[in-house]
């Protein structure tokens, strides 16, 4: 016993008296509507970020928030403006709608505040744009947070595919993000409102899960684009989306590659999967750390348990950390960059319109 508690104390403390070492970083949450801000609201408290305030106009939505996780009511501020004239964040983290993304990168921007949006970038093209040249010419961070950017599963895929690859070139990827539907899986009423508003949202389940397949696909291919998009969307139950789609098909087409990205809420059960086919073998990261695969000369599947990933690059909010402390350096081909992004809101935008024409959009 005592030298298994000598072994986790070598592992772990390192890391611990890294982040006891320093100041946690500030960090405001802008909105709330979005449920995904349990994350960052209910995470452990590791000591690497400090939450300064929250930005949510609507008070019951906020309570109700606050009091689940046992924060204070005195973080709340009902605007950024009135938030920006108290407190000094080094970093905001935005759970609204995807359109208000802009507005949010628009007030942080100028500030010097950098900001982690929750997936994906941009509503359209359009906004994306304004918001890389606010970026860039106020040289701030803008990352995009993925629930499958901390995928242990993902990570071992894309380093065996990588160099010399035991499958050979990469043939066709196929990647599958959904669940049943969100009025299915009972989002509140606040998340549902703006995730069913094609304005507010861009889209449906093309959007809220095709955004995954198009950042997985863009990383695995290593920033290249496209050369073409086509996409078919469908309303499988108008009577509860009238407005959006509930499934989506999106083809992407390379050179010597087939991207398939399969985005639904119609699924019977929640899944984000990923199957990677080269030429002689294939993996399937059927989730986090549960990984399949067969190389070739063998005779049946492998199935692998993988451990999670090591801090920070195991949680959004210790990577934002990171970058934020300049511990981490964000590369153009990362998950979260805003150039990887910036081309899966390309995909998006072509999709909606390939599905809206009915044939093949070409990509710049």
């Amino acid at each position: 016993m005592r030298k298994l508690f000598i072994l986790l104390l070598a592992v772990l403390l390192p890391g611990l008296q890294h982040v006891c070492a320093q100041k946690p970083v500030r960090i405001a949450v802008i909105g709330l509507t979005h449920s995904h801000v349990n994350w960052i609201l209910g995470r452990e408290d590791r000591g690497d970020i400090e939450i300064v305030g929250i930005v949510e106009p609507n008070t019951d939505l906020a309570k109700r928030y606050l009091d689940r996780h046992g924060l204070s009511m005195e973080l709340l501020y009902p605007d950024m403006e009135s938030l920006f004239d108290e407190v000094s964040p080094e970093a905001v983290t935005a759970f609204g709608s995807i359109y208000e993304h802009l507005e949010v990168v628009e007030a942080c921007a100028p500030r010097g505040i950098h900001v982690m949006v929750e997936k994906p970038l941009a509503v359209s093209m359009d906004h994306a744009r304004k918001m890389e040249a606010l970026a860039v010419k106020h040289q701030i961070h803008l990352l995009t947070n993925y629930e499958t950017t901390w995928y242990a599963s993902n990570h071992e895929v894309k380093r065996r595919v990588t160099g010399q690859s035991p499958i050979g070139e990469l043939r066709r990827v196929v990647i599958n993000d959904g669940h049943e539907g969100p009025m299915e899986i009972g989002v509140n009423q606040e998340f549902l409102d703006w995730l069913t508003d094609p304005k507010m949202n861009g889209g449906g389940a093309v959007i809220d899960f095709g955004c995954y397949g198009a950042n997985l696909m863009t990383w695995l291919m290593d920033g290249q684009k496209p050369v073409s998009v086509t996409a078919e969307l469908k309303q499988i139950k108008p009577e509860i989306y009238p407005n959006v789609d509930d499934e989506a098909t999106i083809l992407l087409d390379y050179p010597e590659t087939q991207g398939v990205i399969q985005a639904s809420w119609n699924w019977p059960f929640s899944r984000k999967d990923m199957e990677v086919y080269g030429k002689s073998g294939y993996y399937i990261a059927k989730n986090n750390t549960r990984l399949i695969s067969r190389e070739a000369g063998e005779s049946q599947e492998t199935p692998e348990q993988l451990k999670q990933r090591t801090y920070p690059y195991d949680d959004p909010f210790s990577y934002l950390a990171a970058v934020v402390r300049a511990e981490v350096e964000v590369s153009a081909k990362d998950l979260s960059s805003l150039e990887n992004n910036m081309i899966v809101v390309e995909i998006l935008d072509a999709a909606r319109e390939s599905a809206k024409k009915g044939k093949r959009i070409y990509l710049k």
